[in-house]
């Protein structure tokens, strides 16, 4: 199906594909012309391509017998949607439905490689580390940091500067500076929300969202914490926790960055 629009693939192409599809790997070709629409490709001469884990997604493609085309079930900006309570939230009366297997398995999105660059370069980290990537083909892969600007078309979902973004603030915490920004949160305890391991933040009148007790189940819950914030107007600020970015770490980080604008909590901040 892809090699309709994109012609025959390469082997390394063929190789990536056999060995992470299904999954949440997606993968940018070149294009032929004229094969897609500039409504799906944005003026582009390539498009991102994925084969979906999930089996009813791959059953509904089969029937239709085309490629599923669509960008995320989210406003734009806002915290991608893992259920599909977020997405009628989102986008009620705007849809003709929802197709619910279900949450998401993974939470953060898929990774996406761009394979129409001589070297492969991951522009959105996700569900398959670049460390993976790396380990399988032999070969170095780039991971591309640009971001886009409001007016350039983004190659990749995800990829502008501040993105996934609630409504309130949201400020990372180093692992240091626990101490001094839950300080901070209880002198203002209606305006700030912690989104955390519950296990290691126990202050008693803050309101917490449980990420889990490691990276993979904190990747899983973000979004869903992030949107669960969104709806108390009273929230100003939501303190986040951060982790090292190695392996999964990469995705959970590059998606709590943009939902922050990259802003740590520091005391020099000037927080109202």
């Amino acid at each position: 199906m892809v090699e309709r629009f994109t012609g025959p693939l390469s082997g390394l192409a063929q190789k990536i594909i056999r060995q992470f599809w299904p999954g949440p790997l997606t993968l940018i070709f070149k294009i032929k012309e004229g094969s897609l629409p500039e409504a799906v490709t944005g003026g582009l001469k390539t498009a991102a391509f994925r084969m979906p884990a999930n089996q009813v997604t791959r059953d509904l493609i089969a029937a239709v017998g085309n490629p599923l085309v669509g960008p995320s079930a989210n406003s734009s900006g806002k915290p991608s949607p893992t259920t599909a309570q977020h997405v009628f939230h989102d986008l009620e009366g705007r849809i003709a439905g929802i197709v619910d297997d279900g949450p998401t398995q993974l939470g953060v999105e898929s990774t996406i490689l761009d394979l129409s660059v001589e070297t492969p370069t991951v522009l959105r980290p996700g569900g398959v580390s670049v460390e993976e990537l790396e380990a399988f083909l032999g070969q170095e892969i780039i991971s591309d940091k640009h971001k886009v600007g409001q007016k350039e078309t983004p190659k990749a979902p995800g990829m502008k500067y501040k993105h996934y973004a609630p409504s309130a603030q949201v400020l990372m915490v180093k692992t240091g500076d626990w101490p001094e920004a839950l300080a901070w949160a209880q002198t203002r305890s209606k305006a700030v929300a912690i989104l955390a391991d519950q296990n290691i933040i126990t202050i008693p009148g803050l309101q917490v969202y449980d990420l889990g007790s490691d990276v993979v189940a904190a990747s899983h819950a973000l979004f869903a914490g992030l949107r669960h914030f969104d709806q108390d107007p009273k929230i100003k600020y939501i303190l986040a926790q951060t982790y090292s970015q190695d392996g999964l770490g990469a995705a959970y980080m590059n998606r709590l960055n943009k939902s922050a604008g990259e802003q740590y909590f520091s005391k020099t901040l000037n927080l109202d």
